[in-house]
């Protein structure tokens, strides 16, 4: 059975059978030559050349450990340009700019993610176009916080995700989690769910009416919360699949596809810790 999660779902060798273990691409089927009237083997004719095939690369710690750490370094890097290169917060005009880049790197990193996620063979120049959408998008954002509530509040939620990240790897390979097919079930749906609130918000807001589900409020504090919580079983599918994908031989460019998804679970951490430490910081 495949992976319900559409961005691991594609990946080739990630499936499992009946019993819930991982197996090979391939697995359980005849290999061409075995099982043919030996009276068809031959040896070849005079003058065939042997060519061996060139071994293919295969996805390991190291390498996704990469491409995790240059895709986050093109968010840093983009969202550390988005900083610089807009205006300083001091009226109401200077947020037009910040909020024109946040909103045209959310709309970039939304689409790209959709692309990623659903591409059948994952393209590294796509991850890293999707890494600059949503370091631009961060960036502004992440000042926007920090003119309204402070700077404390951008920074705790940058070391708080980071700790966020070592707190679920270290849990996950010291309590042995195991990742079931219901788990990866409920966090899809959730992520979904998730993802159509605040998309139906933005069309209430266009409209005048909001719920206040992301906002600073009781509500917004609420699915700030129930975010973060998401965030971290997303994580916890991640290391799942690295671990999934290295014991199944996947090709080493599947080391992208894990990056991709590191890069969305932290993000959306990120973005939730931002969310309830600007709560906690109103007077």
């Amino acid at each position: 059975m495949q992976s319900n999660n559409p961005v691991f779902r594609n990946a080739e060798g990630f499936s499992q059978n009946a019993y819930g273990n991982a197996t090979y691409a391939g697995n359980g089927q005849a290999h061409a030559g075995f099982g043919t009237d030996p009276s068809n083997w031959g040896v070849g004719t005079p003058g065939d050349t042997y060519a061996p095939t060139a071994p293919t690369r295969r996805m390991t710690i190291d390498s996704v450990v990469q491409k995790t750490a240059i895709s986050l370094g093109v968010v840093i890097v983009a969202a550390l340009a988005t900083w610089i290169v807009t205006p300083d917060v001091a009226t109401a005009v200077d947020l037009g700019p910040l909020y024109t880049a946040a909103t045209v790197g959310a709309l970039g990193a939304f689409v790209l993610s959709l692309v990623n996620s659903f591409k059948r063979v994952i393209s590294p120049a796509l991850v890293i176009a999707f890494c600059a959408f949503e370091g631009v998008a961060l960036g502004a954002l992440s000042k926007s916080f920090d003119a309204a509530f402070g700077g404390g509040v951008v920074t705790g939620a940058v070391f708080g995700t980071f700790a966020a990240f070592a707190g679920t790897l270290a849990a996950y390979k010291v309590f042995d989690i195991k990742v079931g097919n219901k788990f990866r079930m409920f966090v899809t749906a959730a992520v979904f769910g998730m993802v159509g609130l605040s998309l139906m918000e933005l069309v209430l807001s266009l409209f005048g009416a909001e719920l206040g589900l992301f906002g600073f409020g009781g509500l917004g504090l609420l699915t700030a919360i129930a975010g973060l919580v998401l965030g971290v079983f997303m994580l916890v599918m991640d290391f799942d699949f690295v671990e999934q994908g290295i014991r199944n031989g996947l090709a080493e460019v599947e080391s992208w596809r894990a990056a991709f998804a590191m890069t969305v679970s932290l993000v959306w951490i990120y973005t939730n810790l931002l969310r309830l430490l600007a709560i906690f910081s109103q007077d």
